[in-house]
């Protein structure tokens, strides 16, 4: 299995990761190979996301959400 070693990692950096790995009570390897593994997850998303077509909804996410919460408060009255 490959290796990697990373160096001049800020001191403030590798003890946010000593404590986050103790926490979880897990090896400071186990929590960086976690941590690459979930950013990479999320850039291919952004990625995925960023190729998909835009969807029209006809108006903005906002009017959308204002029209919802006019017709909720109009039902609880």
């Amino acid at each position: 299995m490959p290796n990697l070693q990373v160096k001049n990692m800020p001191e403030h950096l590798h003890e946010r990761l000593r404590r986050h790995a103790r926490e979880r009570n897990r090896s400071m390897s186990a929590t960086v190979i976690e941590a690459i593994e979930q950013e990479l997850d999320r850039h291919e998303w952004r990625k995925r996301l960023a190729q998909r077509p835009e969807t029209d909804l006809g108006t903005d996410a906002a009017g959308l959400l204002s029209e919802e919460r006019v017709l909720r408060d109009a039902e609880r009255q």
